[in-house]
């Protein structure tokens, strides 16, 4: 049975790893850390956990005798707790953003943080680098909004058929964290689309640099919090630079992610929806429409929460410790 250990367990992040760990037959959680939530049965912050037998604990991570780590740290925070973790043998995911970049130059620019202690981690996409993550001691989680461009661009760069893109996404307000902010409270975003950090998201160097992998690419990117809890739509807009039909980009999806255990490419036209993969580690690719004047426009759909986040890192820990990608991450998303 594998040992494994949650730094950072009473956020959002936190709940839905517990929730899938708890039915991973291979897995045992030991430790879930808090330094606010000490001694507290988990059932009381996560109420929907009610059966799982296990209360918050204050211990350090030089403390933890253990398997695996997930740390769901704030971004800064991981980077002082990883390193004495990869150096005792342990394996980590990290689903901060301390270890995301290629180029530590580019995280100090975008995060305003001076990064102390760089390692070597494999960006935890499988649909990018899953024989990389098998062989990894530490992988970084990729961010939610990454998650939902980057599968949505992955086949036009590529192909060569678009070297712009530009990604409008909307997310739920869980991506936010479980603290409220005023941003965050209900008279504030219900009824309301807020656009935010328009043009200087940190999250848009991450979509930036992976696509690059795939071939020469700009992007831009635009989030947007909607009054719904969970979930990510991403509207990618393109202007291929051949004339192609809807099908055949269609076609170019189901090509790129035919072996894909959670990637579902739908019908041209049909257009992905949030309730369908709430609460799941799916992502959802489709509409795939082209306007009269060449605009391509594919949209995706994941929970921000799990495909985005927790999910992911749950898939980077089985493909880490040989076991089948999917296990405890089967169930399909809650529509309605």
């Amino acid at each position: 049975m594998l040992e494994v250990a949650i730094i950072g367990a009473s956020g959002y992040t936190g709940g839905e790893l517990l929730r899938f760990l708890d039915v991973h037959g291979e897995v045992e959680v030991v430790a879930a850390t808090s330094r606010q939530y000490a001694d507290t049965p988990i059932r009381k912050v996560h109420p929907h956990l009610h059966d799982l037998d296990l209360k918050f604990t204050d211990k350090s991570p030089s403390d933890l005798d253990v398997d695996m780590v997930f740390t769901a740290t704030p971004h800064g925070a991981s980077m002082s707790i990883v390193p004495q973790l990869v150096e005792k043998g342990v394996k980590v995911v990290d689903l901060s953003g301390d270890y995301r970049f290629d180029d530590i130059g580019i995280y100090e620019k975008w995060y305003g943080l001076k990064h102390e202690q760089p390692l070597d981690a494999v960006y935890g996409l499988p649909e990018m680098y899953r024989e990389e993550i098998k062989k990894a001691n530490l992988v970084a989680n990729p961010g939610c909004y990454p998650t939902g461009a980057i599968l949505a661009g992955i086949p036009l760069v590529k192909e060569g058929l678009a070297d712009i893109l530009i990604a409008d996404s909307k997310s739920g307000v869980s991506g936010a964290g479980i603290k409220p902010t005023p941003a965050t409270h209900y008279p504030n975003i219900s009824d309301n689309i807020v656009p935010y950090a328009v043009t200087t998201h940190r999250h848009m160097p991450e979509i930036q640099e992976k696509l690059g992998k795939f071939g020469d690419v700009r992007v831009s990117f635009t989030p947007h919090l909607v009054p719904v809890i969970r979930g990510i739509i991403t509207t990618l807009h393109s202007f291929p630079n051949r004339e192609v039909s809807s099908e055949e980009i269609m076609e170019l999806y189901k090509k790129q992610y035919h072996d894909e255990a959670f990637v579902r490419v739908l019908d041209a036209g049909e257009i992905p929806r949030l309730s369908s993969v709430r609460g799941s580690n799916f992502c959802h690719v489709g509409c795939f429409e082209i306007d009269e004047n060449g605009r391509l426009v594919v949209v995706t759909a994941i929970d921000n929460l799990v495909k985005g986040a927790s999910g992911a890192a749950v898939a980077n820990m089985n493909l880490m410790c040989g076991f089948p990608e999917t296990m405890s991450l089967e169930g399909c998303g809650l529509h309605p």
